[in-house]
C-alpha cells in the first residue's frame, strides 16, 4: 500500500497512511484500524505476504512506533499499543481482544500520574501521554495468542508457543511453552513441528 488511500469497500471513510508497506497479498479488513496510528517513522507498520489485519484491529502506535507482521500471520481484532516496537512473526495467530503492548502510558508514581491526567483535560484530543518507558514486545514464527490475552512491555514469546485465553503475559515465554493464567505460567511444552 503506498500513499494514504482507503479500501474498497469499506465501511469506514477513513485512509491508510503513507507510512504503512504492504505485500500485495495482504489484507486489511478496515482503515478504521489506523484511527489511532500517529506513527512518523519512515514505515510505522510493515505487514507480510499474505498476513491479515482483521476488521477489528486497532492499531494504537505512537509518533515513533513501529509495528511488523509477519508473512501469513493472522491478526483478529487485537488491540496494539506500540510506542517503540511490535514484531509479531511469520504464521502468528493471535486471537480476538488481545492486547500487545510495548508501554504502560501511565507513570507509576501517583504525582506523576496525577499531574498526567490534569494535562489531559487540557488536550484535545485527549490522549494521555506521560514520559514513560517503553520495551518492544518479539512474537516469534507459528505462536498462538488466545482470545482475550494481554501481553505486557518487553515480553519476548518463543517459537511455536501458546498462550492461553484471557493469560496475562508479564515475562519471556520459552519455545514450544503453553502457558495460561494471570499472571501466565508454563503448564506444558509442545513437541516441535
Amino acid at each position: 500500500m503506498g500513499a494514504a488511500h482507503g479500501l474498497a469497500p469499506d465501511w469506514h471513510p477513513g485512509t491508510i497512511p503513507d507510512n504503512v508497506v504492504s505485500d500485495p497479498t495482504a489484507y486489511v479488513g478496515t482503515s478504521y484500524s489506523f484511527v489511532r496510528f500517529r506513527s512518523e517513522e519512515p514505515v510505522g507498520l510493515r505487514i507480510g505476504r499474505a498476513a491479515t489485519l482483521g476488521d477489528l484491529t486497532i492499531l494504537d502506535v505512537g509518533p515513533r512506533g513501529r509495528v511488523v507482521i509477519g508473512d501469513y500471520a493472522l491478526v483478529n481484532g487485537a488491540l496494539i499499543l506500540c510506542d517503540s516496537e511490535v514484531t509479531i512473526g511469520d504464521y502468528a495467530l493471535i486471537g480476538w481482544d488481545v492486547v500487545l503492548m510495548d508501554t504502560y502510558r501511565v507513570p507509576f508514581d501517583v504525582a506523576r500520574r496525577r499531574r498526567a491526567l490534569e494535562r489531559l483535560t487540557r488536550e484535545s484530543p485527549r490522549r494521555l501521554a506521560a514520559d514513560v518507558p517503553t520495551r518492544s514486545i518479539r512474537i516469534a514464527r507459528n505462536v498462538w495468542i488466545g482470545f482475550g490475552a494481554c501481553v505486557l512491555p518487553g515480553v519476548r514469546i518463543g517459537e511455536g508457543a501458546v498462550v492461553g485465553a484471557r493469560s496475562v503475559v508479564t515475562e519471556d515465554v520459552p519455545p514450544g511453552a503453553v502457558v495460561a493464567g494471570n499472571p501466565a505460567r508454563v503448564v506444558r511444552y509442545q513437541a516441535p513441528a
